[in-house]
């Protein structure tokens, strides 16, 4: 099998950048390891920035978002029983945000996908990427029994943390940044309408607790719990407990509860490999780094990788000039690093640590206060929640 790109991996980064290439006329062909009922359903991330928003429009793909996304205009604050809402249009020039699930946008593209666009494999599990440093790099898969091999002119790794992509840059060429956080979230799917029209991000000195949504009937909630915390040692009354403390205020305001449907524990790390390119191999979304989630960067990068590539091949078909593939990992590394700050700046200001002290307490109340009454530290948040440019 040949194509011009071979793209390892059909979640979010994957299928956008195979929409992006068909559109450009460029062919392609996706490798994914799992069944497409998988891919639609694995529960990720849900807030979609401005860039994001607007690539999947220009792609296309925007009709069932704008028609069932939910446009938000800014987050709340909660931190010493105050509430403070963040104006993200005013503050950034018209910029927001869409909430609108990362499971939504993958049946989004697939359907687009293998109505339109080139082939899709499912359970097609890509085995090793080889010759990345030559003119006529390979995958070898293995699908419906059999071994088979994808002969490209580019591979571009979206296979996530634990694939195959990111093992073919050798080890002397390769750094890694990384930290671990002794703190993860148990997060809820709950059958109730969101308690409250915007995402709600509270410090307690309990820890941290994030209200959000799926639709206007169901309510996405995560509350800060220890590392290692197992889902199913909290009853659903001591969830609801605990989210209520959390979000306690001087006001009327008052959580609303409902049948909980599902509950997990998503582990908090930063992760960072560089070079995200090697040879004709480009590394994407999370083969290349992992934010904790709550900056909401995650899908929005890999977003950004893939325009960047997808423009990058772009240009130099049609123009012979291969300065953006050249500058790839230095291009994306760039936004990377800014997002990593952005999720590290709100993950430590939020998060309370196992051993803060009274002092640390202080600061995290000053960070807050200080975004509350500096219109200079308001914007900052603003934008970088609404997104860095793609460019």
């Amino acid at each position: 099998m040949r194509t011009t790109v071979g793209i390892i991996g059909a979640g979010p980064a994957g299928l956008l950048l195979a929409r992006l290439l068909h559109n450009a006329g460029i062919d392609s062909v996706v490798l994914e390891s799992r069944d497409r009922d998988y891919v639609e359903h694995r529960q990720r991330a849900g807030i979609l920035e401005q860039g994001t928003v607007d690539v999947l429009r220009e792609a296309g793909a925007g009709e069932r978002m704008d028609r069932e996304g939910l446009p938000h205009d800014g987050i709340e604050l909660r931190f010493d029983r105050r509430r403070h809402r963040v104006d993200f249009p005013a503050l950034t020039g018209g910029r927001s945000v869409m909430v609108y699930a990362q499971t939504e946008v993958c049946k989004d593209l697939i359907a687009l996908q293998l109505k339109e666009g080139g082939p899709l494999l499912f359970e097609a599990e890509a085995l090793a990427v080889e010759g990345a440093d030559t003119d006529s790099p390979r995958v070898r898969f293995r699908h419906e029994g059999r071994e088979d091999v994808l002969e490209c002119d580019y591979v571009v790794g979206c296979d996530g943390f634990w694939g195959v992509a990111r093992k073919a840059v050798p080890a002397e060429l390769s750094q890694v940044f990384e930290r671990t956080y002794p703190f993860g979230w148990l997060g809820i799917l709950a059958d109730v309408p969101p308690s409250h029209d915007e995402l709600v991000y509270a410090r307690h000195d309990r820890g941290f607790a994030l209200l959000s949504m799926r639709s206007p009937s169901v309510s996405r909630l995560y509350l800060q719990v220890p590392e290692g915390t197992d889902a199913q040692e909290w009853s659903d009354e001591a969830i609801w407990d605990e989210l209520e403390r959390r979000f306690e205020t001087d006001d009327d305001w008052r959580l609303e509860r409902g049948p909980i449907t599902q509950k997990s524990v998503t582990p908090m790390r930063s992760f960072v490999h560089e070079p995200m390119r090697h040879g004709r191999l480009f590394l994407a979304g999370d083969a290349a780094h992992i934010v904790p989630p709550t900056g909401a960067k995650g899908l929005n990068l890999a977003v950004g990788d893939v325009v960047t590539f997808a423009r990058a091949l772009i240009e130099y078909r049609a123009a012979g000039d291969a300065t953006r593939l050249d500058s790839y990992s230095e291009t994306c590394l760039r936004r990377v690093w800014q997002a990593e700050r952005f999720s590290y700046a709100m993950t430590t200001m939020l998060h309370r640590a196992p051993d803060a002290t009274p002092f640390d307490d202080r600061i995290q109340l000053a960070q807050l206060d200080r975004i509350a009454t500096a219109r200079s530290a308001e914007t900052d948040l603003a934008e970088g929640y609404t997104g860095f440019p793609l460019d």
